[in-house]
């Protein structure tokens, strides 16, 4: 890991914090030393209670002086230096990832220099975290400052301030932006960083036709006002918060209700809501709100479900066979993680169990942001899940469904009444066939409650079983009567109880009122190791003005802390999280964040390729109202993001990785993106939004698929199906997300598991994606659905059918070589599927329904082989 970091460290040292006369490549304590010995030295040896062989490594000149085994170092010389002798051949540290090579040279060097610091050092440090003036200076830390707009020579280039500082930096390097995208291209790319579908032919014939000079940006105006534009971008926020239907432990039970929260997401986008409003309705909408949560307009049960975000964490507190303390307490740390890295963009759960290695974040820190949440996730007085369920039914709703009880009392007591009837007409007619002389004591015998019977007449029970007869047993006697009877009053319950209003829960983050337990600092993270009390605070590395946080806010019935927190860090001061959230807006667009590493702001973290360019658009966010999509109209209408991704010899000699952006990068679709694609363009894609997820279950091989688990309590399958009509082809953020079981289709294509969260997405290439799009059955049927939709569309000309094809699939039409090419082809496939048909039954089952159909016909064979051939290639899983 040095070997890549420390050339980096090296060469962004300012000025202002070398020593007078050092060189640029002169290492360094405070910059290069003291980050090695903080990793693998400071447990022991500074930041614990115990100073280990009296030795304290957080300073240069207590290595000069030494420990109990003598001086650590010897200044100008490594070979007499006993921390180079212990570190190099592996005894220290004792415990835990040694040293590499290249950081065992770095602290030779240094010792050989002279051991040197930048500045005088103090004469001893309090126990703990010290933060050291490099901390301090990290880029991310410092407070966002609008830079100006800088001056370029291709000023006709710049459409936005964006081109200004991306052009800028090209000219520095004598580079320029590359030529435009054609308008096929662009229109493609638009539609699916915008919206994650692609665009109809129809569109793209009519903008790339379109010569008002104002005809793409009413399209990008149309794409943010459509409401896919939402669910897609919902979509990038739900990795960033670790959005799952279930729990993620055991038999990983389902969440019934988490897709409250998708929904509020998926509206909140949609409504260009602020994202400050939107941070803070997620971290602390309960406390906008009075409790008992009662009567909420919609706008209130919103702020509510927004807190949803802090429930998505994996959560094993309902399986029995966990260890409930260990699984309360993982909650709670999954849960920072999630909210320090989806808005600080740091890791500060590495802080959990001792100060962290690389960042200024101690473990002290890391506590007083749990004290931050402990209030609502209180670990010993901890809530299930269902009891942190709300009711959203109103006061109208509630007697509602007061009234619909009674009628159900009064359908079972009507029902009662009339089976009693029929019991004892039973009982007379069996009666009146035992003798005369024993049917006074046969009755009293049936009279006499079961505890209270004398010998005698339990002896005449078991002599004539009909003196039980009951509720319970009397369909013995009258089964056709009591067939017809059930029917009856089963129908008429189920009626009643249709006319229940639906059950309305949120699950959501809450606090009980008046109850603030202490949050302890458990050493080395340990639960069972409390140590001192903390107070709620903000990282102090970020904590320059001095913010605070009440223990209790007196204005509220709740502690009020995680609201303070989130306006706090939404009060456009706070120095990461706009950065942090225009980066991820960034890298969505352009396939790599001004900041290589979203979740990472830190040390290990990349420093931004535009800095400057990363400050102004936090800055302009923010002023803009923290919207979205007016930052989103800049970004994609500027002439950087309209370039062609065509590679040019002279950038890709000075810049091959493309981080100044002199062209556009190529990507390929994500897992929902590709899935939602091929429904669209075989025009089965189902537009419904909203509402409970689409059911998955393992298939007769346990592949994931969409549908009805139909298994038996052992798992086994039953052959059942389940038809769900068109949810089966929603799109792809309405598919239940399970922890344990990804939807193979997109688990194939790097969809994130949720563990807890995604803060970057992998794209990989290998050999099972380029199987699953040849032999999936979701595949082969769309691409049937798509010959069919084409035969419907232009008939059965197969010169019309490839034009189609191939402008449903790659948003242009095919050059004359492409079209005698798959002309030629569909001639070919039909006559090779001519001469050897399939057998009856073999189409489309799913339409067909039936094993007796008809084969489908070689041509709309040889068409289905070509729109899967087509939608499998790179040109439709790659954005240029």
């Amino acid at each position: 890991m040095w070997r890549v970091l420390l050339p980096a460290v090296i060469l962004f040292v300012p000025a202002s914090l070398r020593a007078a006369g050092e060189t640029a490549d002169a290492v360094r304590f405070e910059t290069h030393v003291r980050p090695i010995l903080k990793a693998h030295c400071w447990h022991c040896h500074g930041e614990g209670e115990e100073i280990k062989g009296a030795l304290d490594a957080r300073l240069a000149r207590s290595l000069v002086k030494g420990g109990d085994s003598g001086p650590a170092i010897v200044a100008g010389n490594h070979a007499k230096s006993l921390l180079l002798e212990r570190v190099s051949g592996g005894e220290m540290p004792p415990n835990g990832k040694k040293l590499t090579a290249a950081e065992v040279d770095t602290l030779a060097s240094w010792i050989d220099q002279g051991a040197k610091t930048v500045r005088e050092e103090p004469a001893s440090l309090p126990p703990g975290h010290v933060f050291s003036e490099e901390e301090r200076a990290h880029w991310s830390f410092q407070p966002i400052k609008r830079p100006l707009v800088p001056e370029v020579h291709a000023r006709e280039a710049v459409r936005t301030p964006i081109d200004a500082f991306l052009l800028a930096a090209l000219e520095a390097k004598k580079l320029s932006f590359g030529p435009p995208a054609d308008r096929a291209t662009l229109i493609r790319r638009v539609y699916f960083d915008l919206t994650g579908l692609p665009p109809s032919p129809e569109a793209v014939e009519k903008f790339v036709n379109n010569s008002a000079p104002d005809a793409y940006e009413k399209i990008v105006d149309e794409l943010l006002a459509s409401p896919a534009y939402g669910e897609h971008w919902g979509r990038h926020w739900l990795d960033v918060v670790g959005y799952a239907d279930s729990d993620g432990y055991g038999v990983d039970p389902p969440r019934k209700w988490a897709y409250r929260y998708r929904d509020y997401v998926i509206r909140a986008i949609n409504s260009d809501k602020p994202w400050n409003d939107f941070i803070i309705e997620q971290l602390a909408g309960d406390e906008l709100l009075t409790p008992p949560y009662a009567n909420l307009t919609p706008e209130q049960a919103d702020k509510l479900i927004a807190t949803g975000m802090l429930r998505m964490a994996p959560d094993g507190t309902s399986d029995s066979a966990v260890d409930q303390n260990l699984a309360r307490n993982e909650v709670i740390a999954n849960t920072i993680k999630i909210v320090s890295t989806s808005l600080l963009g740091l890791t500060v759960g590495c802080a959990q169990c001792h100060d962290h290695r690389y960042d200024p974040i101690s473990h002290v820190d890391y506590h007083a942001i749990r004290a931050v949440f402990e209030p609502a996730y209180d670990w010993q007085h901890w809530r299930s899940a269902n009891e942190r369920l709300i009711n959203l039914w109103t006061e109208e709703t509630r007697k509602k469904a007061a009234a619909v009880e009674a009628e159900l009392k009064q359908v079972g007591d009507e029902r009662n009444a009339e089976l009693d009837k029929i019991v004892s007409q039973v009982f007379d007619r069996e009666l009146a066939k035992l003798p005369p002389e024993i049917q006074p004591a046969a009755r009293a015998a049936h009279d006499t409650a079961a505890e209270k019977r004398t010998a005698a007449q339990n002896e005449l029970i078991k002599q004539h079983p009909f003196l039980n007869v009951d509720r319970g047993t009397v369909y013995l006697y009258l089964p056709d009567r009591l067939t017809e009877f059930n029917k009856k009053w089963d129908d008429r319950t189920e009626a009643t109880r249709k006319k229940m209003p639906a059950d309305d829960y949120v699950q959501c983050l809450t606090e009980v009122p008046g109850q603030i337990p202490p949050t302890k600092l458990f050493a080395r993270g340990d639960f069972k190791s409390p140590r001192q009390d903390v107070a709620p605070a903000e990282l102090a590395i970020l904590n320059a003005g001095g913010f605070k946080i009440a223990a209790h806010d007196p204005q509220l019935p709740t502690s009020g802390r995680r609201l303070a927190y989130a306006r706090h860090l939404t009060d456009g001061k706070h120095p990461l999280v706009a950065r942090v959230l225009v980066n991820r807006f960034w890298l969505h667009h352009f396939g790599r964040g001004l900041v290589a590493t979203p979740g990472d702001f830190g040390a290990l973290g990349q420093r931004p390729s535009h800095p400057e360019l990363l400050d102004w658009l936090a800055d302009d966010f923010m002023a803009g109202g923290w919207k979205l999509k007016r930052l989103q109209r800049m970004i994609v209408t500027s002439t950087a993001y309209r370039q062609s991704s065509q590679h040019r010899p002279e950038l890709d000699a000075v810049d091959p990785e493309n981080r100044l952006l002199g062209r556009m990068n190529v990507r390929r679709l994500e897992a929902e993106m590709l899935r939602d694609a091929i429904l669209a363009t075989s025009g089965k894609l189902c537009g419904k939004s909203f509402g409970e997820p689409v059911p998955i279950t393992p298939d007769d091989v346990g592949q994931i698929v969409v549908g009805v688990d139909t298994r038996d309590s052992s798992g086994r399958p039953t052959g059942k199906v389940v038809d769900i009509g068109d949810e089966e082809f929603r799109r792809s953020i309405y598919v239940q997300v399970q922890r344990s079981k990804p939807l193979g289709m997109l688990e194939t294509f790097d969809a994130p598991l949720m563990a807890p969260n995604c803060e970057l997405r992998a794209a990989s290439t290998n050999a099972p994606q380029s199987l699953l799009l040849m032999n999936n059955t979701f595949v082969l049927q769309q691409a049937e659905a798509m010959a069919r939709r084409i035969e419907k569309e232009v008939g059965s000309d197969s010169a019309a059918q490839f034009k189609r094809a191939w402008q449903l699939v790659f948003c242009h039409a095919p050059t004359a070589n492409q079209a005698r090419a798959g002309v030629a082809f569909l001639g070919e496939q039909a006559s090779l599927i001519a001469a050897s048909p399939p057998v009856a039954g073999s189409g489309d089952a799913k339409d067909a329904k039936d094993a007796k159909a008809e084969p489908p016909k070689p041509a709309h064979m040889a068409l289905a082989n070509l729109c899967q051939a087509l939608v499998i290639s790179n040109g439709f899983l790659y954005v240029e």
